[in-house]
């Protein structure tokens, strides 16, 4: 019915829109995160997040006034309080 080049070209269209409309879905790809962004990675609030950054349980990047939390600190620290 159609030929095969055609199919690939419409399923690689089709995988752009798709990679682009799940654009917001990214955090795996994040280096550097907000503390909101950390807060959703870790399954916490933002408000439990810095106080792990005030214990000085989670290192922090600080540039100026922005905090930012690396994402591989984050998974050491999952680690690390594991049960």
């Amino acid at each position: 019915m159609f030929d095969s080049q055609f199919v690939e070209q419409f399923a690689d269209a089709v995988a752009q829109r798709v990679v682009a409309q799940l654009g917001g879905v990214q955090a795996k790809s994040i280096r550097l995160m907000s503390v909101e962004q950390a807060a959703a990675y870790i399954a916490r609030t933002p408000q439990a997040v810095r106080h792990l950054i005030h214990q000085r349980d989670i290192p922090v990047i600080r540039t100026g006034r922005n905090v930012r939390i690396d994402r591989n600190d984050l998974d050491i620290w999952i680690e690390n309080n594991r049960g």
